[in-house]
């Protein structure tokens, strides 16, 4: 019987729910395979067990129990965030020869990154807002960026996975607070022009019948945007399937599938999209999308009438072949 570890935890503002996702999806992993979650914090990364936890070893990607050595065969990526849907920890995996269900090093550390991520789709015509980019707080005067983006605008960190550190400035006064909350939770920063629109995802994985674009669920958010409390504190309404056309639905499926072909993607991604006059734009690509039993991919899957048993069994049977 082949072991998968499941890292989770993480050095991000999402470190909660990334255990959430690690134990909504080990309870859901085929029964031929042992499961245990690795939980990664700053300084010391845990193997979860019923009595006590037990060090992971980086070293060998091994750990004890009792007596007995194990080194897991295949892992599941599961971090909202640094190290893990950055691809720093799939990287790791990858010079121990260990399988992974994840996207690679190159196309999570790409994704994660909005600016550069955004930058990649608009080489091959895919809609994104017009945006800026920062490496310092002080790079661009308030006035520099409200002449090239207008207002409102958005001011997120760039390589962070996280939902925090995200503003929806309206006036230029605001700006300098907000590029100072952004750079508290990440290194770069991208400010991006307000798209107003229905805000919609789309989850995408591959199956053995090739790509499979889920129902589209459309988000509805009581803050203004959607936001960390929106998104996990129940300050938004997630409707599925999306309240659109199906000839537009159409067109999100298929604009996901090829974002998630170019960036050359594996296993489960969420792809957010703005509506704008009925043009999908895109906002962020998810390689590690939430997966609580709250969260938006599992009722996509309820909405197609796939189990999360059926769905986690397609997903290692064909990115672990």
């Amino acid at each position: 019987m082949k072991t998968i570890g499941i890292f989770c935890g993480g050095f991000s503002s999402e470190y909660e729910i990334s255990l959430k996702s690690a134990d909504t999806i080990k309870k859901h992993l085929p029964d031929s395979y042992l499961s245990y979650k690795i939980i990664v914090s700053k300084g010391k990364w845990e193997v979860e067990m019923e009595q006590e936890n037990v060090p992971f070893d980086l070293n060998d990607c091994s750990f004890f129990i009792g007596d007995t050595k194990k080194i897991i065969d295949a892992a599941i990526v599961y971090i909202h965030g640094d190290p893990g849907e950055n691809g720093k920890i799939q990287a790791m995996l990858e010079l121990h020869g260990i399988q992974y269900i994840n996207s690679g090093p190159l196309a999570s550390a790409l994704s994660f990154d909005k600016w550069y991520c955004n930058q990649f789709l608009r080489a091959f015509n895919i809609p994104v807002a017009k945006s800026l980019f920062l490496s310092k707080v002080d790079q661009y005067h308030p006035s520099e960026i409200v002449e090239s983006l207008g207002l409102p605008i958005f001011i997120k960190p760039s390589d962070s996975g996280s939902s925090y550190g995200i503003s929806k400035v309206k006036i230029i006064e605001d700006i300098p607070k907000a590029l100072q909350f952004a750079f508290n939770e990440g290194r770069t920063v991208i400010i991006e022009s307000f798209l107003d629109g229905i805000e919609v995802t789309c989850g995408v994985y591959r199956s053995s019948n090739g790509l499979v674009a889920l129902p589209l669920t459309e988000i509805v958010s009581e803050n203004e945007f959607f936001d960390f409390e929106a998104k996990y504190q129940g300050k938004s309404s997630e409707i599925t399937p999306a309240r659109i056309s199906e000839e537009l639905k159409i067109e999100v499926q298929a604009m996901a599938k090829k974002i998630y072909e170019l960036l050359q993607l594996k296993s489960i991604a969420r792809i957010d999209f703005m509506l704008v006059n009925n043009q999908p734009y895109v906002i962020e690509v998810n390689t590690t999308p939430g997966f609580s039993a709250a969260s938006i991919v599992p009722q996509m899957l309820s909405s197609a009438g796939i189990s999360l048993g059926d769905f986690w069994g397609e997903i290692i049977s064909i990115e672990l072949n």
